[in-house]
């Protein structure tokens, strides 16, 4: 036999060996055995440079230790699926979709991985980058440890797929490996994994890839990104990548229409629990790239996707008593206290009530037995009550009317479920949570000030209010006399505050905390308004025509910046340094032929979508989400949304082509 016959052979017969013991958990070989063979291998591979597989079970060891994850910032970014468990509602998605781009159109559907999301960018045909969603705008760099992991190639074989590209998978465990390695960890006296997800998630953010390697990981991939589309559909792409080398889930599957797909959700509500792996529900998505693109994005989800999630395990236990939550934007939230019991893996002592009307809704009493369901949720939600269990003359939960923290009157606005505190300014949980929030990585992302120092320097009284965290280098005597406040940790936080000024405008705007101001909402404000002064002076509705900011929104900006504290707060963090505008960018326009002229793109071109776009900024133009009677243009392409195309009409606003919209230049 020659050296390239026996080290195919070796190579085959030790993929095949490692599937049976991660994936199986049914190994046919002994571990000593396993490891003469993985040697034999590496000695032959060592002799035959040219012959040796960059996917051999020789370079799945790691060994790279990495002593800090790296923030990368996420090209396109890896946004959540609106979920349902409801299949009138994904009845709903479909009328929605009909509606918007016609009845012509396919669905995909996959199985939807309880693991961890990842992103990979191949260049060259090589891995050279892996990235955690993270906050789904920016996540981790974990490139070393996805290396270790077998199904995922590190290096392609010769094929047709682009220099560059990014794809989108979910890195998981195998059930009777988990079962395995847990049981290990049990024998060892080290603490058990709930369930093969955390174990996933634990192992890829462990700092030794050859720790990394040790543990079974496998990854399945369901998304491609390209610079210029290569296919028309998703099924296209998901073909491709499997003949390109990557593990994509032989269970996806083209459907023709709801019912298919309603079909397919029923056969694997039963059939889950023979898969080797763990699933929690089905991803839906349309199957055309130009249709998805016709039906867009709202802020937080696509439009042309969601995931049906099947129902939770539901248990049964004892409520003990209901406490209350103070959140930083005032909210209070009650929780329930259950005598402890297992579900799902996790043994579960605690269950969100959401708000009054939920209290009210169940029916809540005192020592209720209760069912308990963790339905896609961190924290378990209480479903119901066995009220034939209820004992007599049990008393109703009633609902806080002060704030379990200040004992400020509790105020409720017409139309909204919760109750707030209104003592912003004086309610020591939500001082706390704000300051926690405006330091947090999302936000300000300051070094060296965690949930605990921050708790700790409030009850100190170094911190009252959040201008207080910039004047912290000025109590550097009283940080020095804390406990467990060395003089490295007080300079690093310091540092940390200190760089925190060259945050931008965005993050700091969003650090605030102002009540529906998330960071999708903040980018925009600070986009249209460009400083805190215009924005302070914005009227109702002057922020109200910006686009996607609704009238809750537009209240309680108003309201935030009616209140001279907040503005005093601002004013102060003015003076220390912050960024309160946003950096102008210069930007060369080709014409101002399209100025003050408002444009939707809907439909497909020649030309990309993304290509017309940039033509009508570069013109002065600009482009809007939605039909209004703002819009002064519908650039329509072929198989254009009917609702849009309605809309438009009645709306009289000029439909034009392309080539009109390029005559117009």
């Amino acid at each position: 036999m020659s050296p390239k016959e026996k080290i195919e052979k070796l190579t085959a017969e030790l993929r095949q060996h490692n599937y049976n013991y991660y994936v199986l958990a049914q190994p046919t070989i002994s571990d000593y055995d396993f490891d003469i063979k993985l040697k034999e291998l590496a000695a032959l591979e060592k002799e035959h440079p040219e012959l040796a597989d960059p996917e051999s079970p020789t370079q799945r060891v790691g060994g790279e230790v990495t002593k800090e994850f790296q923030t990368v910032k996420h090209r396109w970014p890896m946004l959540s699926l609106g979920n349902t468990y409801s299949e009138q509602e994904l009845i709903d998605f479909d009328q929605r979709i009909r509606k918007a781009i016609g009845d012509n159109f396919e669905y995909v559907c996959e199985l939807k991985f309880d693991g961890l999301s990842m992103s990979m960018t191949y260049q060259d045909g090589k891995l050279a980058r892996a990235v955690t969603r993270g906050n789904g705008y920016e996540g981790d760099d974990v490139t070393t440890n996805v290396r270790t992991i077998h199904s995922v190639p590190k290096k392609l074989a010769p094929g047709d797929y682009p220099d560059s590209f990014e794809i989108r998978g979910e890195v998981l465990m195998h059930r009777k490996a988990f079962e395995r390695l847990n049981d290990e960890r049990i024998e060892h006296g080290e603490v058990a994994y709930a369930n093969p997800r955390n174990f996933a998630s634990g192992t890829m953010k462990l700092q030794d890839s050859a720790e990394v390697a040790r543990r079974p990981l496998d990854c399945f991939l369901y998304f491609l990104y390209t610079e210029k589309q290569l296919f028309k559909t998703h099924w296209e792409s998901l073909q491709a990548v499997k003949r390109w080398g990557f593990h994509v889930s032989e269970h996806n599957k083209l459907c023709s229409n709801i019912n298919e797909v309603l079909k397919f959700i029923a056969h694997w509500e039963e059939k889950r629990f023979d898969l080797s792996f763990d699933i929690d529900g089905i991803v839906i998505k349309v199957n055309s790239y130009a249709q998805q693109e016709e039906l867009g994005f709202t802020a937080k989800v696509p439009r042309w996707a969601i995931s049906y999630k099947y129902k939770a395990e539901q248990v049964e236990t004892i409520l003990e008593k209901v406490v209350y939550n103070v959140g930083r934007t005032g909210a209070v939230t009650p929780v329930a206290n259950l005598k402890p019991v297992l579900l799902a893996g996790t043994t579960v002592k605690r269950a969100t009530l959401h708000n009054a009307n939920e209290i009210l809704r169940l029916d809540l009493h005192q020592g209720d037995t209760v069912y308990v369901e963790k339905g896609g949720e961190i924290i378990p939600k209480i479903i119901s009550v066995n009220t034939t269990k209820r004992q007599a003359g049990a008393e109703p939960i009633a609902y806080v009317t002060t704030c379990p923290a200040c004992g400020t009157q509790l105020e409720r606005k017409e139309g909204e479920a919760a109750f707030y505190c209104p003592n912003d300014e004086a309610c020591p949980p939500q001082i706390v949570s704000k300051m926690q929030h405006f330091v947090g990585r999302r936000a300000m992302n300051i070094d060296g000030l965690g949930d605990e120092t921050i708790e700790t320097l409030y009850q100190r009284g170094l911190l009252k209010h959040i201008s207080d965290i910039y004047d912290l280098k000025n109590h550097y005597g009283a940080l020095t006399s804390m406990d467990r406040f060395g003089e490295k940790s007080i300079t690093n936080m310091l540092d940390g505050i200190e760089k925190s000024k060259k945050m931008p405008f965005e993050k700091v705007l969003f650090g605030l905390g102002i009540r529906y101001i998330g960071e999708t909402v903040a980018k925009k404000l600070v986009a249209h308004f460009k400083t805190i002064e215009k924005l302070q002076a914005a009227t109702f509705e002057e922020l109200t025509a910006v686009d996607e900011i609704g009238d809750r929104i537009a209240q309680s900006l108003v309201e935030y910046f009616a209140e001279p504290k907040h503005l005093q707060e601002i004013q102060k963090m003015q003076q220390d340094g912050l960024q309160f505008a946003a950096e102008e960018k210069e930007v060369v326009l080709a014409s101002d032929k399209l100025s003050g002229k408002t444009f939707i793109i809907s439909g497909t071109f020649e030309r990309s979508r993304v290509e017309l776009k940039e033509i009508i900024e570069q013109n002065g133009g600009k482009i809007l989400s939605s039909i209004s009677a703002k819009l002064d243009y519908l650039v329509a392409g072929d198989n254009m949304g009917p609702a849009k195309l309605e809309k438009a009409t009645k709306l009289n606003i000029p439909i034009i082509s392309d080539g009109e919209l390029m005559g117009m230049l």
